[in-house]
């Protein structure tokens, strides 16, 4: 007999949104059931792989569970974070599977049940009720879909996107014209690419004077032009791990795989074929990097759990999905809502007037297309010494389908154009997301109220005053979130009509809370000469090397800003040999 189960809140997936989600709303207070088919928990950040995230990644923006992830590693990643020049954060899968696997096991409200696949969606005329596996049949009040591909859209015929829209559908500028003119430019990637394409990340040890095991693959795929203009070293170093390991998620010439993606949308068959064919073109990719390099390189041993589909040892459990479905919300993120206007984009606002900004993320739009360039518009802006995204907010309504109650998207699969997919699908922002749908879950239970209709500003001031992790949700670059005017200075921000494009406006221009370095056993102390670039480019010549400055404090940027070229300077900060960079945490004049 099939088992019932009775819950508030039903989480499926346990990806970096769907873990999010879980967490979140048993830390409010209520029942809730967490069901993935791996593992793992996390998603991108550990089961697929990708453990140097990109975005958020100034201080500022560190808010919610992704800053108390970053705060978790910063702890129990032996050898810190400061390894690749790609990500400011790297570190062992595994040491992020056990730090969400510990926060969800100190939840007694969250049950978390894994090797799972759901089967069928419960619905009562327009509203979801629960969901079906091959095991136990779940019961809920609110249900989030945390599945990497939008798996509960499609079994409970949720409206939903796949594909490309053209630039007719909402103005979109790196929009193609026509969807099907063999004359537009964008016509070569429309008609190979429905979606991004996804990658199975591997990951390489250098085995230093000991000879590796030899690779083994089924054909010599060519992969030449992967390095170049990198070079080899600088190649490995983009996604160095701790322990001279090297994950392998390149996009020139690399283990990008884009084939006959429609496959993705067979649950079954089609997207195990798939699976099978990208795990082993990234073994392709590994083969031929050893043949190159030398038999010093090798799979790395004991990165990913064994016995769980295609992935295990140097493989991740999954694929790295870049697009999933995506629902038809109340509201739908376009390319126009995360451009910046001045040096952010607006904050959006839901019909009724109200600024509904839930989550905020700051990447550079990024698509991957194999053996395609495509050509996005800009937003970024240097800052700290380098080059970082421009801020924008997802609104709330992006998560609540336009048609359907009971139901919640909290991962890649909320309501947003194939175009902005490419600035919100990174990792910080989907953990963001996931928080702030298991945020509205657990309050719609509390407030015995569906998720359309939950007053939008409980939600903000929920996720702002966590007891455990506040998060942001609206950028502000100046104030970091132990520094008391923190809450207050976002909800001015909520407080606007959300038109201008102004922030993040705030500044730091005390020596108080929001100065503090974070203390760590690595930092160094360097002395030297400070030089400048108009452009904000900044570095340290010392006695026996030149390091770049970069940093992601305010008080340092700022700092930065006002020291005079030739000043001599004591800089206290992290050295990453990959980038070259000194993460300057202190800035004093000698």
């Amino acid at each position: 007999m099939t088992e019932i189960i009775e819950t508030d809140v039903l989480v499926v997936g346990g990806g970096t949104g769907g873990t999010a989600a879980a967490i979140q709303s048993a830390r409010r207070g209520v029942k809730t059931l967490l069901v993935s088919e791996f593992p793992w928990l996390g998603g991108m950040l550990t089961a697929a792989g990708v453990t140097a995230p990109d975005g958020n990644e100034l201080a500022a923006l560190q808010t919610g569970l992704w800053g108390a992830f970053l705060r978790a590693l910063e702890i129990r990643q032996p050898g810190g974070l400061n390894n690749a020049w790609v990500s400011f954060f790297t570190y062992e899968p595994a040491v992020g599977a056990a730090i969400f696997a510990d926060w969800a096991k100190a939840l007694p409200n969250l049950d978390w049940r894994w090797g799972h696949r759901p089967r069928a969606v419960l619905k009562q005329a327009d509203r979801i009720t629960g969901v079906a596996f091959d095991d136990f049949t779940v019961h809920a009040q609110v249900t989030l879909d945390g599945t990497e591909l939008g798996d509960l859209l499609a079994l409970g015929d949720v409206p939903h996107r796949w594909g490309w829209e053209s630039k007719a559908e909402w103005g979109e500028p790196s929009a193609p014209e026509s969807l099907s003119d063999p004359a537009d430019p964008l016509a070569p990637i429309l008609e190979r690419y429905p979606v991004q394409s996804p990658t199975w990340v591997v990951v390489l040890q250098d085995f230093g004077d000991e000879t590796a095991p030899e690779i083994p693959t089924a054909s010599d795929a060519d992969f030449a032009g992967a390095w170049e203009g990198y070079g080899p070293e600088k190649f490995l170093n983009y996604g160095r791990l701790p322990g001279n390991r090297f994950m392998l998620n390149w996009p020139q010439q690399g283990n990008d795989y884009g084939v006959d993606l429609d496959r993705l949308l067979n649950f079954d068959g089609g997207r195990q074929q798939f699976g099978l064919e990208a795990r082993n073109h990234s073994q392709q990719f590994a083969r031929y990097l050893q043949t190159q390099l030398g038999r010093h390189y090798g799979l790395a041993e004991n990165v990913f759990p064994t016995g769980h589909g295609l992935g295990g040892g140097a493989f991740a459990i999954y694929p790295y999905y870049r697009e999933s479905r995506r629902l038809v919300g109340l509201i739908t993120v376009t390319e126009r809502d995360i451009l910046p206007v001045g040096q952010a984009a607006p904050l959006p606002v839901n019909g009724d007037g109200v600024v509904s900004a839930i989550a905020i993320g700051n990447y550079p739009n990024d698509h991957h297309y194999p053996g395609f360039q495509m050509p996005l518009a800009p937003k970024s802006v240097r800052w700290g010494g380098r080059w970082t995204g421009t801020p924008f907010a997802i609104p709330y309504e992006a998560l609540v389908p336009a048609n359907t109650d009971g139901l919640l998207a909290c991962d890649k699969n909320i309501s947003i154009s194939h175009i902005a997919n490419g600035a919100t699908r990174l990792q910080p922002v989907v953990l963001s997301v996931g928080q702030a749908a298991g945020m509205a879950a657990a309050l719609c239970v509390q407030h015995q109220c569906s998720p359309r209709q939950l007053s939008v500003r409980t939600l903000q001031r929920a996720l702002l005053t966590d007891p455990q992790a506040p998060m942001a949700i609206a950028p502000d670059y100046g104030l970091l979130p132990h520094h008391p005017d923190w809450v207050t200075q976002q909800l001015a921000h909520l407080a606007s009509d959300g038109k201008r494009g102004d922030f993040p406006r705030s500044t730091d221009t005390s020596d108080g809370p929001s100065a503090q370095p974070v203390q760590t056993t690595d930092a160094q102390a360097l002395i030297g000469t400070f030089q400048c670039e108009a452009d904000q480019t900044y570095w340290l010549e010392t006695e026996t090397a030149r390091w770049v400055l970069v940093t992601l404090l305010p008080n340092v940027n700022r700092d930065f800003k006002t020291l005079t070229p030739g000043t001599r300077v004591r800089a206290i900060g992290y050295p990453n040999a990959s980038g070259g960079w000194l993460q300057t945490h202190q800035i004093i004049k000698c």
